[in-house]
């Protein structure tokens, strides 16, 4: 959510810290600042509501020009989005900035304020400035105070910490929230994610869980968990800065709809043998540890959740294995009972989303007691990610950096591999039907150009968009492993849309959903040409008899044809078991023309973000 920005120079880094902040804007938030130990040996500090831009605007104004500094966009979790609230927060002379959420903060502030200590703001973070503070009064150096102060400190934390009696370094602290230090020539960085600092350095540091690191121009020293010194692998990257460009695009969004057939191909790449899926894949371990599934159990948040559950008709279908699939802010605060030789599964973009991370590291623990988990794995896009870090196996994605709060995809790239990972377990364990890994490898060798077919139809889908322009609730259909699909067109929809959406199996319609339809409410259908078909064509007459609209994405092959009140796109054909792939992309396409007409933030919907890494 949040986003940290540090650096300790011998130039002036106010403009690097900006740039950083306009790099992270991606990830959602409500207010901006820096805080900067200026030329004048002043630690000062500028801060904004809204975009970053208004923080410019007032940089520009009113300059801060200094060789240290700390930068931070906030998404509101404590107080209202307003400047008081916005980081970085003061405590005499330190400024601090800090991604998480401190679960204490209460208790400590009522500690602090009996101390003397007054609160200028509503936030959690101000807590931990005032303790930091509290703590320098008897370990004057700012490294040791930190150390102290976070084992206080009960939740996520990533904290960054400059002091004008110390303006020679910048601390830092990780638990359960990312930071990356980027290595300079006679300078040094610190970000939440390295997107930041690529356009003044290639070799990034990344901060373990429960590091505290002392930046300075010249050098890093870093210290574990326990205190004990240690040094972190140093990653180069050489393929230059990531460029956040959306091109001849006019939205982020639209820009990685396109992307998907290029992705794909890449999620693809070095996973497929002649026939076959390779199994070392997953790991060098996965062909022991698959052999011994007998259960899945998915674990994910959003549209990633939307991932899992069409894996799970998957997973049942072809490898013959049960599979549970669960919201990971649902999973984490329940007794759970495992089955034996169950496969924990997390699927997430970033790899740090909070309720997905505590998830595994709950399962994690019970893999320690009789009858836990077998193993874990993690599909994910970021390789330095958290989860990835944590866990036994992992599939990257490859989907490249995804900028569009509204997932798309990192979407099809997880269900790709999903497939591969449904395929995998299958081949291992010898529970695929002849001739099935073959004929889906050469299907899966096929699908960027379908991909791109489906992408061809972009105008027409533009057209379709226009129905919606004056409605304010639409209901999604599909059947089988097409109903996560509606579900995640729903989720599309209402994000960058804000129009209510809701999505049902279409045999559902009949039990409840039925009593919302009438010609004020499109119903959009996804129809493959399946054994399902003609069911659902006898659902959607139920909606016609009603007075609905209809607007189906139906197989070319369906028979389907307009009619009044019914608007057919005629999809490309393509293998049962690759449609909810496929049917994806419309209705990508529909949720972006929808919000392009109401004239909504398409790449930053409003109160939504990028990576949650809050509960």
């Amino acid at each position: 959510m949040c986003g940290i920005v540090g650096a300790v120079a011998e130039r002036n880094i106010t403009a690097i810290l900006l740039e950083g902040l306009k790099r992270l804007e991606y990830r959602g938030y409500d207010s901006a600042g820096v805080a900067v130990f200026t030329n004048d040996e002043k630690l000062e500090r500028m801060r904004r509501p809204g975009k970053v831009s208004e923080l410019e605007n007032a940089l520009e104004a009113e300059p801060l020009v200094g060789r240290l500094g700390i930068a931070h966009t906030r998404w509101a979790t404590h107080g209202a989005p307003c400047e008081r609230n916005a980081h970085p927060h003061f405590s005499g002379d330190l400024a601090v900035v800090h991604n998480g959420i401190i679960e204490n903060h209460e208790a400590l502030r009522e500690q602090l304020k009996a101390l003397g200590y007054v609160f200028t703001s509503d936030t959690d973070t101000e807590v931990i400035a005032h303790l930091l503070n509290h703590k320098l009064k008897d370990l004057p150096d700012l490294t040791a105070a930190l150390k102290t102060t976070v084992k206080e400190l009960h939740g996520a934390y990533g904290l960054a910490v400059i002091s004008a009696k110390q303006p020679d370094r910048l601390v830092a602290a990780r638990s359960g929230s990312p930071l990356v230090i980027g290595l300079g020539l006679g300078e040094n960085f610190l970000a939440s994610d390295q997107l930041a600092l690529r356009q003044v350095t290639d070799r990034f540091m990344y901060l373990e869980e429960g590091d505290i690191a002392e930046i300075r121009r010249d050098s890093v020293h870093i210290w574990d968990v326990d205190g004990k010194a240690v040094e972190r692998e140093t990653v180069q990257y050489r393929d230059g800065a990531e460029a956040a460009d959306k091109g001849e695009f006019r939205h982020f969004m639209l820009k990685e709809i396109h992307e998907q057939p290029s992705v794909v191909q890449r999620t693809l790449e070095g996973r497929l043998s002649p026939n076959g899926v390779l199994v070392q894949a997953f790991g060098p371990q996965a062909a022991e540890l698959f052999a011994k599934v007998r259960n899945v159990q998915i674990v994910a948040c959003g549209t990633s959740y939307h991932a899992g559950m069409v894996a799970r008709y998957w997973l049942e279908e072809l490898a013959g294995i049960p599979c549970q699939v669960e919201v990971a802010s649902e999973f984490r605060y329940r007794k759970v009972v495992v089955q034996p030789d169950t496969l924990f599964v997390t699927i997430s973009q970033s790899g740090e989303t909070a309720d997905t991370l505590a998830a595994l590291r709950n399962a994690k623990e019970l893999s320690r007691e009789e009858g836990g988990y077998l193993a874990s794995l993690a599909i994910c896009n970021v390789g330095i990610s958290s989860l990835v870090r944590e866990s036994d196996l992992t599939l990257l994605t490859q989907a490249g950096r995804e900028i569009g709060v509204a997932s798309t995809k990192a979407f099809t790239t997880q269900l790709v591999g999903l497939l591969l990972l449904t395929l995998s377990l299958g081949q291992v364990r010898g529970t695929l039907a002849k001739g099935v890994e073959a004929t889906l490898v050469e299907e899966l060798r096929r699908l960027p150009t379908r991909l791109g077919e489906a992408l061809a139809m972009d105008s027409t889908v533009e057209k379709i968009a226009e129905l919606f322009a004056e409605k304010n609730h639409t209901l999604f259909l599909g059947r089988g492993a097409q109903f996560p699909v509606a579900m995640e067109g729903a989720l599309k929809l209402k994000e960058i849309s804000y129009i209510h959406a809701e999505a049902y199996p279409a045999g559902e319609l009949k039990h409840g959903p039925l009593a919302l339809v009438d010609n004020d409410m499109p119903v959009v259908t996804v129809a493959p040409n399946n054994e399902l078909l003609e069911k659902l064509k006898s659902n959607l007459q139920e909606v016609r008899a009603r007075g609905g609209q209809l607007i189906v994405f139906a197989d070319e092959r369906s028979g389907m044809t307009n009619g009044e009140g019914t608007h057919v796109v005629h999809m490309p054909h393509i293998h049962d078991i690759l449609s909810p792939i496929l049917y994806t992309i419309p209705l990508q396409l529909l949720s972006y023309y929808v919000a392009v007409l109401k004239g909504t933030d398409v790449d930053q919907p409003r109160n939504l973000a990028k990576s949650v890494t809050v509960e």
